[in-house]
């Protein structure tokens, strides 16, 4: 890389830093190419972005950032993965790492909170933006289908005690 191409991938990853929703730092040492292309595309198809970064690079990024506070995670063959969700990196590093032990996650940032190996897998145990938009929808089309059958209800017994004495009518 020269002086030019440095400057542009340190301006790019200062930008990744201060804009997605989390960042993870892990150690891939051991990785073969086709695991990694196997993150890439896991990670890709949640909406986040893989990328081996030079320790050096990544901790000139990070001034200036909230996320600052995790340069001394950048140590030996790292690679970072991020996401706009929150939860999409981190759940799919975390998943990745049960199947393959070469990739060991280090840590990572949620915005101005660093969080440990333990906290990148606490977040991916989390229910993704899209899943809590699903439970908050669906929280609040309960109580208008509820109200809907409590409105309906007394009409609904009224038509059946009408019909009982017809029937009843009938049959005298």
């Amino acid at each position: 890389m020269d002086r030019a191409e440095k400057r542009e991938f340190v301006t790019a990853l200062n930008d990744v830093f201060k804009s997605t929703g989390s960042v993870v730092v892990a150690h891939y040492a051991g990785l073969t190419v086709a695991n990694m292309n196997e993150l890439r595309s896991k990670m890709r198809a949640a909406g986040g972005t893989v990328k081996v970064a030079k320790n050096r690079l990544a901790v000139i990024a990070l001034q200036g950032t909230e996320s600052e506070g995790m340069k001394d995670l950048f140590k030996g063959q790292t690679l970072i993965a991020y996401a706009d969700d929150p939860v999409a990196a981190p759940k799919v590093a975390a998943e990745f790492a049960k199947t393959n032990d070469k990739l060991v996650i280090l840590g990572g940032a949620m915005g101005s909170t660093v969080l440990n190996a333990d906290g990148v897998k606490a977040l991916a145990t989390m229910p993704s933006l899209d899943e809590l938009r699903a439970k908050l929808v669906g929280m609040i089309q309960t109580p208008a289908t509820r109200i809907a059958a409590v409105v309906n209800a007394p009409a609904g017994n009224l038509a059946r005690v009408f019909g009982a004495y017809s029937r009843k009518d009938e049959a005298a």
